[in-house]
């Protein structure tokens, strides 16, 4: 029998269910839940984002407390898709909320089926772009 909440659970109630499902999966957990849509097609998708958000909620940190917008109306999804030319755009909306600048470098390391990017210490010197 699978006990599956039908409503997402919240505070309490949710981090007594993670801590009595702690031997399942990650998406098992979430599902059981109650963080889960079902598709038009009748496929199950587990909503992870949205249980480790009410997860940490539950814990008392909020990940994002004044629902943070980038003033066109949307708000960050954290994902974002290969363009045509084959460049990977990250928008003001990340970098403003990380502090960085014009000219600030970074490293980049690629892994199996990531990007890592590291920022570098800057020497101090930041050339100005022409206007």
């Amino acid at each position: 029998m699978t006990d599956i909440s039908s409503t997402p659970l919240t505070g309490k109630a949710l981090l007594q269910k993670v801590k009595e499902l702690a031997h399942l999966p990650r998406r098992e957990t979430a599902k059981r839940c109650g963080y889960y849509s079902v598709t038009k097609d009748g496929q199950t998708r587990v909503n992870l984002t949205d249980f480790y958000d009410a997860v940490l909620g539950a814990k008392g940190v909020p990940l994002d407390p004044d629902g943070i917008k980038d003033g066109r109306g949307r708000e960050p999804t954290f994902r974002v898709s290969v363009h045509k030319n084959g460049q990977i755009v990250i928008g003001s909306t990340y970098t403003e909320q990380m502090g960085l600048k014009p000219g600030d470098e970074f490293e980049i390391k690629l892994g199996y089926k990531h990007i890592h990017l590291k920022q570098v210490e800057s020497s101090g010197e930041v050339e100005e772009e022409a206007a």
